[in-house]
């Protein structure tokens, strides 16, 4: 069986409260035996550390995601280095940037994830970035931080964007939306892409793929989206899968981690 991680998942998330016991299992019978879980608030810290503790290949992120601007207080920001200190913590994430959704301010989002980046760049942590409606903006923040690194998840931008992540040291997620066949630009990006920069992401229990569109996603799923980029670089699920493993393992040191 391959090995496969799960670089994004949101497994705390409300759809999975009546099954994700199961939902872990399922993953792990396709061979996801690594899930990277993101926070978007601060209330959903705790949940998470006690969901990661419970099962010890849940990795956890803590961080203020752009989205729920609302939630998110000056406190939070304050409160979030010591919850860095979790031995089992791996990035700072998700933050970033939305414009897409109206009514965001974004002055206020510029604030929270600057110094978001600066906390992760002061404990020398990996950050996962959200960017929608504002990627040149996110790509022009971080190279304004050297030193920062981590990953672009559920990358929607262009070829140009692509490459300038990369070249910057970025990593790029990739989950269902690459499977449909409309997805052009994402399809030629991970043809040509260094895979040392690709990473698997479900953002489960959102963006499904092409076999699941309307339904639930889940980590379960990526062996999917696995199938599809190998078909499009012409490699083997093997290959693919063992880059894109050791990638995410080097991105948030997991070696150096208990699990």
């Amino acid at each position: 069986m391959l090995t496969l991680v799960d670089s994004h998942v949101h497994l705390d998330d409300a759809a999975f409260a009546d099954d994700r016991d199961a939902v872990i299992k399922r993953a792990g019978a396709a061979g996801v035996g690594t899930l990277i879980i993101p926070a978007v608030d601060a209330v959903s810290w705790p949940r998470i550390k006690a969901l990661c503790a419970n099962h010890p290949q849940l990795f956890p992120a803590f961080g203020l995601h752009p989205m729920y601007l609302e939630q998110h207080a000056p406190e939070h920001i304050d409160a979030l280095p010591a919850w860095l200190d979790d031995a089992n913590v791996v990035a700072v994430g998700e933050i970033g940037l939305d414009f897409h959704v109206e009514g965001l301010d974004h002055e206020l989002q510029r604030e929270y994830f600057t110094s978001q980046l600066a906390i992760a760049h002061e404990r020398d942590l990996p950050v996962i970035v959200h960017a929608r409606g504002a990627l040149e903006e996110v790509i022009l923040t971080l190279r304004r931080m050297p030193g920062i690194r981590g990953v672009v998840h559920s990358f929607s931008g262009s070829e140009q964007q692509a490459e300038h992540l990369w070249r910057m040291g970025f990593h790029i997620g990739l989950g269902g939306p690459v499977t449909y066949d409309r997805a052009q630009r994402l399809r030629r990006i991970v043809t040509q892409m260094p895979i040392e920069f690709l990473l698997l992401e479900s953002d489960a229990p959102d963006q499904p793929g092409a076999n699941h569109r309307g339904q639930r996603n889940e980590p379960a799923h990526i062996t999917e989206v696995l199938q599809c980029i190998a078909a499009l670089r012409d490699e083997s699920q093997a290959s693919v899968a063992a880059a894109t493993t050791a990638n995410v393992r080097r991105l948030f040191k997991l070696d150096q981690h208990p699990s």
